[in-house]
């Protein structure tokens, strides 16, 4: 009986995760990666939160238990990073993460003894690169992604004409960043597990703003100042690692330093390339066909494959190569120029057609949650109503999306009050 009971709180968290735009398809695996992180009593107590951030005062009426019971447990659950504490105007607000960028990768941030991490970590891959319905579903579905690439700005340094906007540039988000902190890359302390880590740095991945501040606060993130993460980045850049970070243009929360092997990014983007798993940035490398020798270290330096070396249909020289760049699959990171021998022979310029970022958080969740159907679970949540500057804010973005999705938004709605507003606004 006991185990039916288990059981059931944790299919009901499953539940709850499923309310995100990005959710964690139910399976075996991912009720045995929630039984590490949870213990049955908190699984039953976090699958009763709201989807938005929430204070101690809601926690408690939802939970039915007195404020100083409701706030050791919301700070227990904040130290084990598996909810993120927010300081909102002077009062803490509470908020679960999604699975990933979430909850998964917290739990790898650091060396921890109170969770078995090699348990974990064999479960993980096993939950996103082998089962791989999950991580079809975070990457594939709608055409808005969770994270987007970040251009290698030093390689940028020789094309003063080329325009890159602040928002472009990972140096940007640091030196902006409220607060800035630097964590075990996730990926690769997995991978270390299960000894097929590379030898790419592992304190390198970082998270900045109300993120940071929740990390560091509680012991899974390092905090430190725009100098010493802009010297990180440039270390970054010096292994070849692409910097993946969340695809908004304000209040950036996270970037990875990624390698092609260990990340799961870019091994999504390997995997489902035609499916456009990671928002590439607004550049495509162009290969000078006249100049490249084909020495293939363009190839070699990929993350995602998409540079490969093919017949230069040169007749003087029959068995002469070339690099040749798949525009399906590049994400525009800059890595392969960096690489190039011959500087002038590969160089970004910019793609044909811009690649729109969001705004903010709220900007990207209500889009996700248009293109998967989900929309009605952040306007509506059951578990708890609204304050109405975050209602103000959800309908502000939707306002802001285009008309065809704006439409579908007001579908799945059936409000006849956004229908009038999106008509307002047409």
């Amino acid at each position: 009986m006991a185990h039916v009971v288990s059981q059931s709180a944790y299919q009901r968290l499953t539940d709850r995760l499923n309310r995100f735009p990005q959710g964690a398809p139910p399976s075996e695996l991912l009720t045995r990666i929630l039984m590490v992180l949870f213990d049955r009593r908190d699984a039953e107590l976090v699958s009763l939160l709201p989807i938005k951030p929430f204070t101690l005062q809601k926690a408690a009426r939802i939970w039915r238990r007195p404020e100083n019971e409701t706030r050791r447990i919301l700070d227990r659950l904040a130290d084990k990073a598996l909810l993120v504490d927010i300081d909102v105007h002077g009062e803490t607000n509470y908020a679960l993460p999604p699975p990933m960028a979430g909850f998964f990768e917290f739990s790898m941030m650091r060396i921890r003894k109170d969770i078995d991490q090699k348990l974990l970590a064999e479960l993980f891959y096993e939950y996103l690169n082998v089962e791989e319905d999950f991580v079809r579903t975070l990457f594939t579905e709608g055409e808005t992604q969770l994270g987007r690439a970040f251009v290698n700005e030093t390689v940028l340094a020789d094309q003063p004409t080329l325009v890159v906007l602040d928002w472009e540039r990972a140096s940007q988000v640091i030196r902006t960043a409220s607060h800035r902190g630097v964590s075990t890359c996730y990926c690769r302390h997995k991978m270390m597990h299960l000894d097929r880590a590379c030898d790419a740095p592992l304190q390198i991945c970082m998270t900045f703003n109300t993120s940071a501040r929740s990390l560091i606060r509680h012991g899974h993130a390092r905090e430190v100042d725009d100098s010493e993460a802009l010297e990180l980045l440039a270390e970054a850049r010096e292994h070849h690692l692409v910097q993946f970070g969340e695809n908004v243009r304000q209040g950036v929360n996270f970037i990875c330093n990624c390698c092609g092997c260990c990340c799961e990014a870019m091994l999504a983007a390997r995997r489902f390339a035609i499916m456009h798993p990671v928002h590439t940035t607004g550049f495509l490398p162009r290969v000078d066909e006249n100049s490249c020798s084909g020495c293939g270290k363009c190839v070699d330096r990929c993350p995602v494959a998409a540079m490969t070396l093919v017949s230069a249909n040169d007749p003087k020289h029959p068995k002469r190569k070339i690099a040749h760049v798949d525009p399906q699959r590049c994400l525009g990171c800059g890595v392969c120029v960096d690489a190039c021998e011959k500087t002038t022979s590969l160089r970004l310029e910019r793609r044909p057609r811009r690649v729109l970022t969001p705004l903010n958080t709220v900007h990207r969740s209500v889009i996700m949650a248009v293109e998967r159907g989900k929309l009605q679970h952040l306007i509506f949540d059951n578990r708890v109503l609204w304050h109405h500057r975050a209602l103000a804010a959800v309908l502000g973005a939707i306002l802001r999306l285009p008309p065809v999705k704006r439409a579908m938004a007001t579908d799945q709605v059936k409000s006849r009050y956004l229908e009038a507003l999106a008509l307002r606004f047409s």
